[in-house]
């Protein structure tokens, strides 16, 4: 029995281009090396490439960096999708913009899982454009009852490049894209300090107390200079603790008053 699905045989021609047999025929010849998922996955797109049987298997491995974003919000649903390529040339092209936005408005409706319903438009695309083409980040978010969501979407050239989406509870749609407007140009990875990873805080704090003695601080004043520099680290990446680019004299928690923020998220070419 095989140990691959369906959607690995859907992946692999999104991947490559080539039709659904080929595909399973690639995923069946590599799949007794008993690989990781991962490992499977380009294994059978090198054993296409050395079969021949597509040239879009040559342009799986080149460098996607650019693409375009979509952000739809459809009452209490915000969906956020991010479309993969090699060139802004592309990207910027009217068949790959519309396509992320359909993609957006499918997930909005359906969930992520309806993002999976395009590999074949994706593997289409691809082929007539000539470029590495593939989904990137999908995600959807929803409010519930007494929670407002919205979106933001920073567009260039025609296609949108930054796309943030917010909950936000206790509070108001204004207040919501405010916040989300702050999200796409400060671009925080976490919301509050302590969803921030340890490993992360302590190797923060290790270089930090090391510079510090580099620089001949007072062993008495260690402790509270390291705390500091600590302090602006956090600043940097925890959304709450951001001072609010439109009046750097408040921080987003002091913006947001007696609301709070459910969930954000941020979908960023290029990142």
């Amino acid at each position: 029995m095989s140990s691959f699905t369906a959607k690995d045989v859907q992946r692999l021609r999104q991947l490559t281009g080539v039709g659904m047999l080929d595909a399973k025929r690639a995923l069946e010849a590599t799949e007794a090396a008993d690989l990781a998922a991962d490992a499977h996955m380009e294994a059978a797109v090198q054993w296409l490439r050395v079969q021949g049987l597509s040239s879009a298997a040559k342009r799986a491995d080149r460098d996607a960096s650019e693409g375009a974003v979509a952000a739809v919000r459809d009452g209490a649903v915000a969906a956020l999708v991010e479309l993969r390529c090699e060139t802004d040339f592309v990207a910027k092209t009217p068949e790959f913009v519309d396509l992320v936005d359909e993609i957006a408005a499918r997930v909005a409706e359906e969930g992520e899982s309806g993002a999976d319903k395009f590999a074949d438009q994706i593997t289409k695309l691809a082929t007539t454009l000539k470029e590495n083409v593939s989904l990137g980040r999908v995600v959807r978010l929803t409010a519930d009852a007494n929670q407002v969501v919205d979106t933001y979407l920073h567009q260039q050239s025609g296609r949108g490049v930054n796309a943030v989406a917010i909950v936000l509870a206790g509070g108001t749609e204004p207040l919501a894209h405010e916040i989300a407007v702050h999200i796409a140009f400060a671009k925080p990875a976490y919301l509050r300090r302590e969803d921030v990873p340890e490993a992360d805080v302590a190797a923060e704090r290790a270089t930090i107390e090391e510079l510090s003695r580099n620089e001949g601080k007072p062993e008495a004043a260690l402790a509270k200079v390291i705390e500091g520099r600590l302090g602006g680290w956090f600043k940097d990446r925890v959304l709450l603790e951001q001072s609010y680019v439109k009046d750097e004299k408040q921080t987003i928690a002091q913006l947001l008053g007696d609301a709070s923020i459910v969930s954000f998220a941020q979908v960023l070419i290029g990142s």
